[in-house]
């Protein structure tokens, strides 16, 4: 069963990286088109505050040329007897306006002055006006685009983009490299948890090299314990073995054959209950290399043992580096395991949806409901209803295949096969995993 997928401690404080980032680049840009704005008004005033003292004196000499004179690229300028611009049409943008030019040109504060905002060209806005002259006419100007940008403003929103992302992307790639020793941790812990030894470099900060130190010195004690318990079994296993071969003798010289049947049997049953748990042990501790090897061939060799009871499929010759030992054990476990409950393994050699290479063992015995299929990965596990006590097996075949996949970089997951039975989808373990 699948974990829920949940973001990496390094994906959220990169989020948190970007976020802040947002957040300061969005207060910038405000502050800086608050600025604009500001600025767009007192250069405006500015402008015409000049612009109405240079045309008063221009139409004071020349009043034929005022027009001309006065417009520019940016400004159109216009004298008419009646003013273009109703008292009505202010806002409290232009009134701003009006007091600024004041301010600069204090002598216009007796001249009626009407100023609005119009709409422009290209959906912008214009700033018309209408100011008296000493004659008695009106010069009416337009100051065009008047919620333009400064060039400085937008230089300024450029480099704080440049700024906020280059920044950024330092802040993240000084984050990838802080964290790559806890990431180099996680990987770490992941093997040792799938029972694969380790050699954590303890280098980094001193709060990372202390918890790699602690898990090098867990990762010992964890073998260690394995190694104790192994060779306290071997040692018990071994002892064992002489009273079950007196039993066995025992039982053959016991004259009443249904007695004696009886007696073997048990002791059969107590060898091959030694022996699967050797081997399940010798799985928890095995170390094994890569070998090359031809994976059908090598398929069909292995399950030679069980003659007509294991048929092989293949749809393409596989040549392929793996651990030869471990694929074998593990192989040998799941066949005996699908003819002890199906009388017949079918296995089928290919490639799964990724393209790696794959084993699938099939059985027709009873199956296993999928809810169960994590509960068969522990040791001695049995499904009494769907697998009899009489039926040979000490629930160790698949914990076996199962510990020696994940400890060599394989992996192993179930599915119900077109028979009903069990089927076992086996990743080959691969080397450069």
């Amino acid at each position: 069963m699948r974990r829920p997928h949940k973001p990496k401690l390094v994906a959220l404080v990169m989020l948190l990286f970007v976020f802040l980032a947002a957040v300061q680049l969005g207060a910038s840009l405000a502050f800086y088109q608050a600025i604009d704005r500001q600025a767009v008004r007192e250069d405006h005033a500015r402008r015409i505050a000049e612009l109405l003292v240079v045309s008063d004196r221009v139409h004071t000499l020349s009043p034929e040329r005022t027009s001309g004179a006065m417009s520019t690229r940016h400004l159109v300028a216009t004298v008419t007897p009646q003013p273009e611009i109703d008292t009505q049409a202010s806002s409290p943008d232009t009134r701003d306006i009006a007091g600024k030019i004041v301010t600069w040109e204090p002598s216009l504060a007796d001249r009626a002055l009407r100023l609005a905002k119009v709409p422009g060209a290209n959906e912008t806005s214009d700033l018309v006006g209408s100011i008296r002259l000493g004659d008695g006419n009106w010069l009416n100007f337009r100051s065009l685009d008047i919620n333009s940008m400064w060039p400085i403003a937008n230089r300024a929103i450029v480099m704080t983009l440049v700024g906020a992302a280059s920044l950024l992307a330092l802040g993240l790639g000084l984050l990838h490299l802080l964290t790559r020793p806890l990431r180099r941790l996680t990987t770490a812990a992941d093997r040792i948890g799938h029972g694969r030894d380790v050699d954590i470099r303890e280098s980094g900060p001193r709060d990372i090299r202390e918890l790699a130190h602690a898990m090098n010195q867990m990762q010992a004690r964890i073998a260690r314990l394995i190694r104790d318990q192994a060779k306290s079994f071997e040692a018990i296993s071994h002892d064992l073995r002489t009273p079950l071969a007196r039993q066995k003798i025992a039982a053959e010289l016991v004259d009443d054959a249904e007695m004696s049947a009886l007696m073997l049997a048990n002791v059969d049953e107590m060898e091959g209950l030694l022996a699967s748990l050797q081997t399940f042990l010798k799985a928890n501790r095995m170390q094994a290399r890569p070998e090359t090897l031809e994976l059908e061939a090598f398929v069909r060799d292995v399950l030679s043992t069980f003659g007509d009871h294991v048929e092989v499929r293949a749809s393409e010759n596989m040549p392929l580096s793996t651990y030869r030992e471990p694929l074998a054990m593990t192989l040998f476990a799941l066949a005996e395991n699908a003819i002890h409950y199906g009388e017949k393994a079918l296995v089928d050699i290919g490639r799964d949806a990724q393209g790696r290479a794959a084993i699938v063992v099939h059985d027709s015995g009873p199956g296993i409901p999928e809810q169960y299929f994590e509960d068969i990965l522990d040791p001695f596990f049995r499904l009494d209803t769907a697998r009899s006590r009489d039926t040979p097996g000490f629930g160790l075949g698949i914990p076996t295949a199962y510990c020696l996949m994940t400890r060599f970089n394989g992996e192993l997951h179930f599915a119900t096969s077109d028979a009903g039975g069990l089927a076992v989808h086996v990743r080959v373990p691969s080397p450069d995993s």
